[in-house]
This record gives structure tokens, C-alpha cells and sequence, in this order.
């Protein structure tokens, strides 16, 4: 019985030992270590894609976005009213390493520095927030953002669920018509893992730490007044079975309409002007001015988030074309230095590219909520 009860004892404590190796952190071991992947969560988000830190939270939905490094995408999201959690990590690696900052910064894992931003739909779209990652990247560059370079800075938009797919993809579809290359990957999450604590809330942390968003596109988009999931951009023919030749040429072609002779250059009613294309507002009647140009003439938009700006050298000019972000309309140009404008700043709008919205029936179509903004 002796003998039976001393090999009972060595038993317990070889299954003791066994228990703290396994304890040990294999990363503070081997910093760069290749480790088996985490096992998959008790409720994965799909049925593939690992996140084992995500715990679903009744009327929260999540999106995975890499925008080049994570602290200043990280720090964008959290300024987004609606967005309830935001978590720098790192996405869509080699499936054999669970990574570490340091390997990840070899650029040899494929992993990219992302974030899982948490959200309420019922308070901010999808639509919104992938429309304000599109306006701080740069969707033409390969394997960088801002001064940083390496494949761990390549950007991407990751989606756990097929709604989120559909909602990527089609507003995917509006973006990249304004650009000849692009290069953002667009694919379902396989895998994401946390960055180390230190990474969590840098700039909040280190309030002059490094970011690639500038001040002031994150104050564009913190102040963000137009949901665009409300605006949604019909299909090519229901675009075409709604608007006029001219409207279409317009706004579908870049096309200018005639000066003095078009709707809205002598309108003085109070409202607000929506896009023809999908309703989205872009601007109010108490920023309209005569400009003397006989296009409808604005000193500033409702909400900058809802314009799109890109160079035109078109007819031997160097122009800033102003495009609207829901529907991609091609709207006018905006000047700047104006001497005629009481801000300096002059939006040429063609009055096709437009709806005019009266006050009166600003609450029955849906805009009650930007009375306020009509004096």
C-alpha cells in the first residue's frame, strides 16, 4: 500500500508541472516563436474567423478596418458618436502565428494593423463608418498609409457576416469610380488577435504621439451630421429612369449646365438642396449668395463629411471637382480666395445635379432634423 500511495504522489506532481509549463506565456519565452492558433471562440462571429476577445453585445454589430496604423484609425473611430468599442489588433495573417507587435512589424507575417470597432447601428450606419475610412486613406497607395511603410500597413476592410459584405461591397463599388487604381483588400475576417495593452488607446495615452490623420479630416468626421445610410445610391438604370438627359449628363458625365438659365441660380426660398441622385443634403438656403456666375453659388455645405473632393484638370484648368459621397453625383467646383463670397470659399453647383427641398416641407420628407440649419 506504501509503494501504491508513494507512485500516487509522484503522478500528482509530474501532472503539477505539466499544468505550469503550460502556463508559461510562449511569447515572453520566444518573442518570435511560430505557435499554434487560438482555438476558435464558443460563438465564433462566422464560422471560420477567429477573434476570440469579440463577445457579441446585444444591438452591437462589428467591422474590422485597417487604415496603416492603428492608433490613429483607432483614435478616428472612438471620435464617431454610435461607435461603442474600438480595439487595435491585428488581422488576416499567416493562420500558423498567433503575432506579436514585433513580428508584426517585420512585415513578414501578412498580418495588417487593424481595428474592431463595435457599433450601434441605430444610432450610426455602416454606411457612415466606412465612408469616414475612405476619407482619411489613401485607397491608391500598396502596402502604406502616411509616412509608414510595410505590408503590416496595407489597407483593408474586414466583415464577419454577409450583411456587413453586402454593405462593404457597395459602397466599395461608389469609391472606387474615383480612382483609376485601387488597392484596398476587401475580405471576410479570418482571423484577428489583440495588440498588447500598450497599443490600446495610444493617442489618448500619449496625446502628441504619432497619427497619419490630420487634424482636421478627424474634425470633419467627428462632426459628422449626415447619416449616408439613409442616402443610399439607386442601381445605373433606376438612375437613369429618374433623371432627365440633362440631369443624367450632369451628374453621371461631369456635365455643366447652361449659366443663368438653369433652376435654382435665381431661387431665393428658404430650404435646403439635396442630391438628385439619392437625397443626400448637401446644402442650405441660408449659405446660398448671389455670386454673379449664374450657377448656384454656396458659401459652405450642411456637412463637409458629404462632399467628395478631387483634382480636375480638365479644358486646360487645374479645378477642385466636388462630387457627392453617397452617390458619387458630380455636383460643381469649389473655389477658393473668392472676393465675392462672404467666406473666401465658393461651391459652383449646377442646379440639375440638384432637388430643392422648401422648408415648409423639410419635416415630410425626412429632413426635420436639419431645420435648424435654415435661418
Amino acid at each position: 500500500m506504501k509503494k501504491k500511495k508513494n507512485v500516487a504522489i509522484l503522478v500528482l506532481v509530474a501532472l503539477v508541472a505539466a499544468a505550469c509549463t503550460a502556463a508559461v506565456n510562449p511569447d515572453q519565452a520566444n518573442p518570435t516563436q511560430v505557435v499554434e492558433p487560438q482555438t476558435e471562440a464558443a460563438e465564433p462571429i462566422t464560422g471560420t474567423a477567429i477573434d476570440n476577445t469579440y463577445i457579441k453585445k446585444e444591438g452591437v454589430e462589428v467591422i474590422y478596418f485597417a487604415g496603416g496604423c492603428f492608433w490613429g484609425t483607432e483614435k478616428l473611430m472612438q471620435s464617431i458618436d454610435g461607435v461603442v468599442d474600438v480595439t487595435s489588433g491585428y488581422a488576416n495573417g499567416q493562420s500558423e502565428i498567433v503575432p506579436t507587435y514585433e513580428q508584426v512589424l517585420t512585415g513578414q507575417t501578412g498580418y495588417r494593423e487593424t481595428v474592431r470597432v463595435e457599433y450601434r447601428p441605430d444610432q450610426i450606419s455602416l454606411d457612415a463608418l466606412v465612408f469616414a475610412y475612405y476619407h482619411v486613406i489613401d485607397p491608391t497607395v500598396e502596402n502604406a498609409q502616411g509616412n509608414d511603410v510595410g505590408t503590416q500597413y496595407q489597407t483593408g476592410i474586414y466583415y464577419a457576416d454577409d450583411a456587413a459584405k453586402e454593405t462593404v461591397e457597395r459602397i466599395t463599388a461608389v469609391v472606387k469610380e474615383r480612382y483609376e487604381n485601387f488597392v484596398v483588400e476587401i475580405e471576410a475576417l479570418e482571423r484577428f488577435y489583440d495588440a498588447e495593452e500598450y497599443h490600446q488607446n495610444y493617442l489618448d495615452k500619449n496625446p502628441l504621439g504619432y497619427c497619419h490623420i490630420s487634424r482636421s479630416e478627424m474634425t470633419t468626421v467627428t462632426n459628422i451630421i449626415v447619416d449616408p445610410g439613409n442616402y443610399q445610391r439607386p442601381s445605373k438604370d433606376e438612375i437613369r429612369a429618374k433623371l432627365t438627359d440633362l440631369q443624367y449628363n450632369v451628374t453621371q458625365n461631369a456635365g455643366t449646365e447652361a449659366a443663368f438659365n438653369n433652376e435654382y441660380y435665381y431661387n431665393k426660398a428658404r430650404g435646403i438642396y439635396v442630391d438628385i441622385v439619392t437625397g443626400e443634403p448637401l446644402f442650405s438656403s441660408s449659405d446660398k449668395y448671389e455670386s454673379g456666375t449664374g450657377w448656384p453659388s454656396f458659401t459652405k455645405g450642411i456637412d463637409e463629411n458629404t462632399f467628395v473632393l478631387i483634382e480636375d484638370n480638365s479644358f486646360g484648368m487645374t479645378r477642385t471637382e466636388v462630387r457627392s459621397r453617397a452617390g458619387n453625383s458630380h455636383l460643381g467646383h469649389v473655389f477658393y480666395n473668392e472676393s465675392n463670397s462672404p467666406t473666401g470659399t465658393r461651391f459652383c453647383m449646377n442646379s440639375a445635379a440638384l432637388r430643392f427641398i422648401p422648408y415648409e416641407e423639410m419635416e415630410a420628407e425626412g429632413y426635420g432634423y436639419l431645420l435648424d440649419y435654415v435661418d
